[in-house]
């Protein structure tokens, strides 16, 4: 359980140059940041339902869905805390991938079977236990990097069955390709995070979308005002039409930004796992742990890896960074290797 709940913020410090947690930036743009200032004077008053539904209906038209399909969440990660109040009797998490949604489930008491992708870790819908009637599954998935087909996310689905598909990278593809968002059915739950692209992790802004039964069951005994204005301020800022183009060019950006990293790692003699689609990769290096410190030493921090199920202790993940940064990075690589 301790391992599931280490995460890439863990392995910051102070100073260090930032390879571990995948936000791009360290602030949100400077249109955000004037947005989310000139709603500071209405921090007086509780987070108001018109408010809440002005963001609502942004992100439903963001992605083809009615605004009852909507639930804003103070961060991605919140939607998970909520699975277990659909009463899953056994639920499969694919691994490797984020540890989140399995700590949840476990802490609720919720029978959990681990689903290990082997490599290249690809998607097989038939390793899922026939008895799960929940699947987690990431898309594209945390720290591997690989974005499976839609079609075979949906061939999840079984009777009986809620499949939970987290798209917190989602948008740093182009085209959001292979996302099911846009798909309204009442058996596939998708979370999303805004807290990546617009560097907002400290303001925690998600959202979920889901079949209107199944969003109410998730939010039964939530608190009061669970999202707070500048939240919602937030998730409707960043759903906005411009604010989605806006995304779009950073996904290509990163694109870009990705495979000229992957060149330059692997002109170290380093492995990193292809094909990679999401804003981090992840690496195959011997000793890694002794690596991962060392680059430490050097200032430079990168996410350890053996917590997360499924990956061996040869494993480091590395954000994709502007080419500035991964000079920073190669530099001390070549050093430490």
């Amino acid at each position: 359980m301790s391992l599931l709940r280490h995460h890439g913020d863990a392995d910051v410090g102070e100073g260090l140059v930032d390879f571990a947690v995948n936000v791009q930036g360290s602030a949100p743009p400077a249109w955000l940041r004037t947005r989310l200032a000139d709603a500071l004077t209405s921090l007086g008053s509780y987070p108001s339902a018109a408010a809440e539904m002005r963001a609502r209906e942004m992100v439903a038209r963001r992605h083809g869905r009615t605004p009852d399909e909507v639930l804003l969440l103070s961060g991605g990660a919140e939607g998970f805390a909520l699975l277990p109040k659909l009463h899953p009797r056994c639920a499969a998490v694919i691994h490797p991938s984020f540890t989140e949604p399995e700590l949840a489930l476990r802490e609720a008491g919720v029978a959990v079977e681990q689903v290990v992708l082997p490599p290249p870790f690809r998607l097989d819908p038939h390793l899922v236990p026939a008895r799960a009637d929940m699947v987690v599954v990431g898309n594209p998935t945390n720290p591997t990097s690989v974005l499976h087909a839609r079609e075979a996310v949906l061939e999840l689905r079984r009777p009986g069955r809620i499949v939970v598909v987290d798209e917190a990278f989602a948008d740093a593809i182009p085209a959001e390709t292979e996302s099911v968002a846009v798909e309204s059915l009442a058996d596939v739950l998708v979370l999303r995070s805004l807290t990546k692209t617009w560097a907002l992790a400290g303001l925690r802004c998600g959202y979920a979308l889901g079949h209107p039964d199944v969003l109410a069951r998730l939010t039964t005994g939530r608190a009061h005002w669970p999202v707070g204005s500048l939240q919602i301020e937030a998730i409707l800022a960043c759903s906005e039409p411009q604010a989605v183009r806006l995304a779009a060019e950073k996904a290509q950006s990163i694109t870009t930004d990705r495979e000229d990293m992957i060149r330059r790692l692997e002109g170290l003699g380093i492995a990193v796992h292809t094909p990679a689609r999401a804003p981090f990769l992840l690496l195959t290096v011997p000793d890694a742990d002794s690596v991962r410190l060392r680059l430490r030493a050097k200032g430079i921090a990168v996410r350890r890896c053996d917590t997360f199920p499924g990956l061996a202790p040869d494993h480091l993940r590395v954000a994709v960074r502007r080419a500035d940064q991964v000079d920073i990075l190669v530099d001390a690589l070549a050093d430490v290797l």
